[in-house]
């Protein structure tokens, strides 16, 4: 009786966690990553540890424009604690909703896929942390809420072990906001 009941929660956890972006394909609004990032954004965000402990807060200004075929995202951070952060993404389409991009902390390419109102983005990051840097790894996932809200909850780990969550609400601002 154990052993099944041990059995059938490792079938249990051995699932989790394995949806695919295409199970997304029918939801509204639809995700277009240009016309979304057309006008400035906002976003607010925090980095939870495993334990659910809140550790930074942050909010994002991102401006961004486009070059041929690429997006390019300026982004600008303010943490909770004063300090400040820049990254520029640029984005490049990669076939049928695919996506791929490049940033200075980014090693090597971020890979992604839009499906409906989502978008799945993997890349792995150079981290600083308490004067070390680390290579983790983001699972992001972001979600179109409405026309103007998108929202992101990404997994970070390090060598596939998971040690925090990070959760963004993204906002554009009215047209014409400077």
């Amino acid at each position: 009786m154990y052993r099944s009941l041990l059995l059938f929660c490792c079938l249990m956890l051995g699932s989790c966690g394995n949806v695919e972006v295409d199970h997304y394909v029918g939801e509204q609004p639809p995700l277009d990553l240009p016309e979304f990032f057309s006008r400035p954004v906002q976003a607010w965000g925090m980095f939870q540890k495993r334990s659910g402990e809140v550790v930074k807060r942050f909010h994002v200004r991102i401006d961004s424009h486009r070059d041929g075929e690429r997006l390019i995202l300026d982004e600008h951070f303010i943490y909770s604690d004063g300090t400040r952060q820049q990254r520029t993404w640029t984005l490049t389409p990669d076939g049928p909703e695919r996506w791929r991009g490049t940033a200075g902390d980014v090693i090597g390419e971020a890979r992604g896929q839009v499906a409906g109102n989502a978008l799945r983005w993997r890349y792995r990051l150079d981290l600083p942390v308490d004067g070390r840097h680390w290579e983790v790894d983001l699972d992001d996932w972001m979600y179109r809420m409405d026309d103007d809200t998108l929202i992101n909850r990404s997994s970070m780990s390090k060598l596939g072990v998971e040690i925090g969550q990070i959760t963004l609400f993204f906002r554009r601002l009215p047209e014409g906001t400077p």
